[in-house]
C-alpha cells in the first residue's frame, strides 16, 4: 500500500507543479491594459522626435514580471514614412488567450514586407525597446522587444 501511494505522489507532484507553472505563465501574470490608461500611450519615433498615435481599437496586455510582456493590437491613421525603422524586430509569443497578436504571422509579414517594423521607443525599460509592425491597411501592432547594445546604435554599457 506504502508503494502505491508513493507513486500516485511521484505521478501527481510533477502533474501539480507542471499546470501550476502553465498556469502562471498564461494567465498569473498579465494584466489587460485599459485603452485609456498611461500603459496604453503610444509614441512612434522619427528624424523630427517622438509623436503620441492616435489609435483606435486599442488592445493590450503587461505584466509587472518581466519588461517584455507589453503587447499590444491597434489601428491607426496616417502613413509614417518618416518613422525610424528596426532592424532586427522579431515579435515575441503571448498568451494564447490574447489572441489579437499573432506573433508568428506579424514575424512572417515582417521578413515579405507585407509590414514594417520601426521604432516606437527607445529604452522604453534599460536594455528593452518598445517596437511596432505597421501595416499599409492601419493595423499596427506592438511588443516590448531587447535592444542590441551597439557603438552603432549609441547604446554601450
Amino acid at each position: 500500500m506504502k508503494g502505491k501511494l508513493a507513486v500516485i505522489v511521484l505521478i501527481l507532484a510533477p502533474i501539480l507543479v507542471g499546470g501550476g507553472i502553465w498556469y502562471a505563465q498564461e494567465y498569473g501574470f498579465y494584466d489587460e491594459i485599459a485603452p485609456g490608461s498611461p500603459a496604453a500611450i503610444v509614441q512612434i519615433q522619427s528624424e523630427d522626435g517622438a509623436q503620441d498615435l492616435q489609435m483606435t481599437g486599442f488592445e493590450g496586455i503587461d505584466a509587472d514580471s518581466s519588461p517584455i510582456r507589453w503587447r499590444a493590437c491597434f489601428r491607426i491613421e496616417g502613413d509614417f514614412s518618416d518613422a525610424i525603422p528596426f532592424e532586427g524586430a522579431t515579435p515575441l509569443i503571448g498568451p494564447r488567450w490574447f489572441d489579437c497578436f499573432d506573433a508568428e504571422q506579424i514575424g512572417a509579414d515582417l521578413e515579405s514586407g507585407a509590414a514594417r517594423a520601426v521604432l516606437s521607443q527607445s529604452e522604453i525599460h534599460p536594455d528593452v525597446d518598445r517596437v511596432l509592425a505597421i501595416y499599409p491597411d492601419g493595423r499596427a501592432y506592438g511588443w516590448h522587444q531587447y535592444n542590441d547594445k551597439t557603438p552603432e546604435r549609441g547604446v554601450m554599457d
